[in-house]
């Protein structure tokens, strides 16, 4: 069985920095996409950023560029969101992703994964 395990979401302050990390079993990132989605009360599940497998490509939602990355260590089969300059609006649960292949931008959407971590929740206090 494939589980992606999301996990380090927790309460930071505005301006501060947190890092979520996922761990999968039961497929390898050389054959997926990995990233992560969120979702805030009342709104829709959005795309945060994600790598983009065989070509290494990795894209960001606008509203995160210059603050988010996200990094990989495949020896632990682990990808992580490094969060940083945090603002209250990022506060939201958010949940690590996979897809077969690789992808772009347009097809980082929800319909569009293959697997799902549980949520995390990040809130960010002002």
């Amino acid at each position: 069985d494939v589980q992606l395990q999301a996990s380090g979401g927790g309460l930071v302050q505005a301006g501060g920095s947190l890092r979520l990390s996922c761990t999968a079993s039961g497929l390898t990132f050389d054959d997926y996409s990995i990233g992560w989605f969120r979702q805030a009360p009342g709104k829709e599940r959005e795309g945060v950023l994600c790598m983009s497998k065989f070509d290494g490509n990795i894209y960001y939602a606008d509203s995160v560029k210059g603050r988010f990355t996200i990094s990989n260590d495949n020896a632990k089969n682990t990808v992580y969101l490094q969060m940083s300059e945090m603002k209250p609006e990022d506060t939201a649960v958010y949940y690590c992703a996979a897809v077969f292949g690789p992808v772009d931008w347009r097809l980082w959407v929800p319909r569009g994964m293959d697997y799902w971590g549980k949520g995390t929740q990040v809130t960010v206090s002002s």
